[in-house]
C-alpha cells in the first residue's frame, strides 16, 4: 500500500472514535447551555417585563400558554426595553465587545476567518448579555447565542486538545449545530444547519457526522428538562394536500423573497447608521432598545421572540389583518434597532415571526376569495416561516427540517419545496449572515483541498532544499538562533554529530523564544529541542507533506532517508510550487479552449 493510502486510512480509522468524544462533549455542553440561556431568558423576561411592564407575553404550545393579557403598566415598556440595552451593552462592551451582535455571524467569521479561535470569556458574556436583551423586550432570538456558547465551547476544547486547524474549525461548526438544535428541538434541522449556514451555496460536509452526534446528546438533554413536546406544540397531520394551492404558495414564496430582501437590506443599514452615530459603543444598544419600547408601546407584539403570537395564528386566532401586515415591518425595524445597535440576540426568531406574519397575511387576503384554501392559517405561517428565513440564511435545507421538527410534522414539506426555492432564488446573494462565504472553495478554511490534486504528482525530493544548516546536539540556541535569522526560515534540523547525519530532533523559533535571551548562550539545543520529530520521505509527494504539516501545525519537515537528514521542505515551497502548478495548469487550459474553438 502506498504512503498516501496508509495516511487515508490511518485518518479514518482514528476519525470515528475522535470525534465521538469530541462531538459528544460539544453536544453534551450544547444541551447544558441551552438549559441555563432558557432560565435565564425566563428570569429577566419575569424581572424586566412581568415586573417591570406588567406584561405577560404569550409563549409557544412547547414553552407554555398562548393566553394574551392585558399590560398593566405600558408606560414602563420603554424604560425597561432601554434598561435591558444599557446593561447588555455595559457587559458586552466591557468583557467581550465580539459578543454583540447575532452570534451565529460571528461563530461563521471564526470558522472561515480566525482559523476556528473564540476567546473562553465569549460564551459566558453572550448568555446573560442576551438573556437581559431577550428578557427585556429586545427583539432579538436566541438561537445566535445559543450557537456562539456551544461553538465557543468547539473552539475552546479544540484548542485544549491542540486540534489542527481544520478540525478545530469542525468542532467550532459541530457547536453551532448543537446549540441550534438543542434550544429549538431540533436535532436534525440543527444537524444541517451547521453544514449549511457557513456558505452561501455549498455544504460542509465534514462537519456533519460530528454535528448528527453532538446535535442529538444536546437535544435530549435539553428536552429531558424542557420537555419533548416542539415548540409550536403537534402541528395538525389531517392537513390534506391540494395541488391548486401550489399557486398560492408560490405566491407565498414570491412574497417572502421579496420581504427578506427588505428584512437583510435593513438590517445591515440600521447597523452601519449605528456605526456612524457618535455615541459611545456601550451606549447605543440602550438607543435602540428606547426607540423598539417606543415601538412596543403601540405594537407590544415586536418585543421580545414573538412566538406566541405565531402561536395564536396557528390556532387560527390570527391577529386582524392591518395588525399583521404592520408587524411585518415593524418586526424588521425593531430587530434592525436591537442587534444592529449593538445588543446581543439572534436573527431566527425574528426572521421566522416575519415570515410567519407574510403567511398570515396572506392567508387572509385570500380566505373567502378563493377556493382550495385550508380552513385554518397554520399552513401558510408554517410555510411562511420556512421560506423567509430559509432564503436569507441560505440554508433552505435546514431551516425546512427545523420547522418541521418545531412544529412536529412534515406535512408541509411539498408545498414549502416550491415557496422555499422561489423565495432563495429571488433573495439572491442578500443574506443575513454577512460572514458566509459563496462556496467552500472562497473560504480560508479549506485552502489545502484546493492545493491537494495539483501536488499528488510532485515528489518532495523535486522541492526540497538539499543544502541547509546543520547542528549538532552541542550546538547553543544562540548559534541556532543566528542561523535561523539568517537563512529566515521556521527551524533547523538536529544531527547527532558534524560527521553524523542521524536525525535526533528540530529546534523551532517557538522552541528559541522559550529560552530567556540572556541563557540563550549558555544553552545547548539539545536541551530544547522537539523530539522524536515529524519527518518525511523524499519519494513522498506534497500532497502526503502538507497533509502531515496540517495536521501537525507545523511549518516545516525534515527530509529522511535511511534515518539520515538530506534535505528540508516547508510550506512556503509547497505553496509556491502550488502556484506555480497551478499558472501552468491555466495556460494549458487556455491553450486547449483556444485550440478546440479555431
Amino acid at each position: 500500500m502506498s504512503s498516501k493510502g496508509k495516511v487515508n486510512n490511518g485518518l479514518h480509522q482514528r476519525y470515528l472514535a475522535k470525534w465521538l468524544l469530541i462531538a459528544g462533549s460539544i453536544g453534551a455542553v450544547a444541551g447544558v447551555g441551552a438549559i441555563v440561556f432558557y432560565e435565564a431568558i425566563h428570569l429577566f423576561t419575569y424581572l424586566f417585563l412581568n415586573l417591570g411592564a406588567g406584561f405577560h407575553p404569550p409563549e409557544a404550545l412547547g414553552e407554555g400558554q398562548p393566553v394574551v393579557t392585558e399590560i398593566s403598566r405600558r408606560w414602563m415598556i420603554p424604560v425597561v426595553t432601554t434598561l435591558g440595552g444599557l446593561l447588555s451593552g455595559l457587559i458586552v462592551f466591557k468583557f467581550a465587545p465580539e459578543a454583540e451582535g447575532h452570534g451565529t455571524d460571528a461563530a461563521i467569521d471564526a470558522f472561515h476567518h480566525k482559523e476556528g479561535i473564540i476567546r473562553a470569556r465569549v460564551p459566558l458574556v453572550k448568555i446573560i448579555a442576551s438573556a437581559i436583551t431577550i428578557g427585556s423586550g429586545g427583539s432579538a432570538g436566541r438561537e445566535g447565542p445559543t450557537a456562539q456558547i456551544a461553538a465557543g465551547f468547539g473552539s475552546i476544547m479544540g484548542q485544549l486538545l491542540k486540534l489542527n486547524t481544520r478540525d478545530r474549525c469542525i468542532a467550532l461548526a459541530t457547536g453551532i449545530g448543537a446549540g441550534i438544535g438543542a434550544i429549538f428541538k431540533a436535532p436534525l434541522g440543527g444537524a444541517l444547519l451547521s453544514t449549511e449556514i457557513l456558505y452561501l451555496e455549498g455544504f460542509e460536509v465534514q462537519a456533519l457526522v460530528p454535528s448528527f452526534i453532538a446535535s442529538l446528546i444536546g437535544y435530549t438533554i435539553f428536552a429531558s428538562y424542557a420537555g419533548y413536546m416542539p415548540v409550536f406544540g403537534w402541528m395538525s397531520q389531517n392537513i390534506a394536500f391540494d395541488p391548486v394551492t401550489l399557486l398560492y404558495y408560490a405566491l407565498l414564496g414570491v412574497l417572502c423573497g421579496l420581504i427578506g430582501i427588505l428584512y437583510t437590506k435593513t438590517f445591515y443599514a440600521t447597523r452601519n447608521f449605528f456605526k456612524k452615530i457618535n455615541l459611545p459603543k456601550w451606549l447605543k444598544p440602550a438607543a435602540g432598545g428606547l426607540l423598539v419600547g417606543i415601538m412596543g408601546l403601540f405594537l407590544p407584539q415586536v418585543l421580545g421572540m414573538g412566538y406566541g403570537w405565531l402561536q395564536l395564528g396557528m390556532l387560527n386566532k390570527p391577529l386582524p389583518l392591518d395588525i399583521v401586515v404592520l408587524l411585518i415591518f415593524a418586526k424588521i425595524l425593531a430587530t434592525s434597532l436591537t442587534i444592529g445597535s449593538g445588543g446581543s440576540g439572534g436573527v431566527f426568531a425574528p426572521g421566522l415571526f416575519i415570515g410567519g406574519m407574510v403567511g398570515t397575511a396572506l392567508w387572509q387576503l385570500l380566505h373567502g376569495m378563493v377556493g382550495h384554501l385550508p380552513a385554518s392559517p397554520q399552513p401558510f405561517i408554517v410555510v411562511g416561516m420556512m421560506a423567509l428565513f430559509g432564503a436569507v440564511a441560505h440554508a433552505p435545507l435546514a431551516v425546512m427540517f427545523m420547522v418541521g421538527e418545531m412544529t412536529g410534522s412534515y406535512t408541509m414539506l411539498v408545498p414549502a419545496m416550491i415557496a422555499v426555492g422561489i423565495a432563495y432564488v429571488l433573495v439572491g446573494n442578500n443574506t443575513i449572515y454577512e460572514s458566509q462565504v459563496p462556496t467552500p472553495a472562497d473560504s480560508p478554511a479549506h485552502r489545502l483541498d484546493y492545493y491537494l490534486p495539483l501536488l499528488e504528482n510532485i515528489k518532495v525530493k523535486e522541492v526540497m532544499t538539499a543544502n541547509i544548516p546543520l547542528v549538532t546536539i552541542h550546538t547553543s540556541v544562540a548559534e541556532a538562533e543566528e542561523l535561523v535569522k539568517k537563512q529566515k526560515i521556521k527551524g533547523l534540523p538536529i544531527v547527532a554529530g558534524e560527521s553524523n547525519y542521524q536525525l535526533l530532533g528540530v529546534i523551532t523559533r517557538e522552541d528559541i523564544i522559550r529560552v530567556p535571551p540572556l541563557q540563550r548562550a549558555e544553552t545547548n539545543v539539545g536541551q530544547v529541542m522537539s523530539a522524536p520529530p515529524i519527518v518525511i520521505g523524499p519519494n513522498e509527494t506534497l500532497d502526503v507533506a502538507l497533509t502531515i504539516m496540517s495536521d501537525n501545525d507545523i511549518a516545516f519537515l525534515p527530509v529522511v532517508e535511511e534515518n539520515k537528514v538530506v534535505g528540508l521542505i516547508t510550506r512556503r515551497d509547497i505553496i509556491r510550487t502550488y502556484i506555480l502548478a497551478a499558472q501552468k495548469a491555466g495556460a494549458t487550459s487556455t491553450r486547449t479552449q483556444q485550440q478546440m474553438t479555431a
